[in-house]
């Protein structure tokens, strides 16, 4: 699956490491309503071009894992600050 390394020279392979460690830093950053979204573009970093084969709880199980994922910032990032604006959407 990760063959194309091989054949990449010292600067892609610098290129890559660097390409990859941005989208990581990218979706580590992510704060407030941008925490609720799935990351496709950090996905398309990967060579291989695949559409993800995701599958959508019903609404009900959907919203309870929400709940969930907050709960468990509330004991992970218990001293973050709170961000306090409604989702607008973008």
């Amino acid at each position: 699956m990760d063959d194309d390394l091989q054949t990449m020279d010292r600067p892609a392979l610098i290129a890559e490491a660097k390409k990859l460690r941005a989208g990581i830093r990218k979706h580590r950053d992510s704060t407030g309503h941008d925490l609720c979204w799935h990351h496709p573009d950090l996905w398309a970093l990967l060579p291989e071009k695949t559409a993800p084969a995701i599958a959508v709880p019903p609404w009900p199980r959907f919203m309870r894992g929400c709940i969930h994922y907050r709960q468990s910032l509330e004991e992970q990032a218990a001293g973050a600050p709170v961000h306090d604006k409604e989702y607008d959407g973008g």
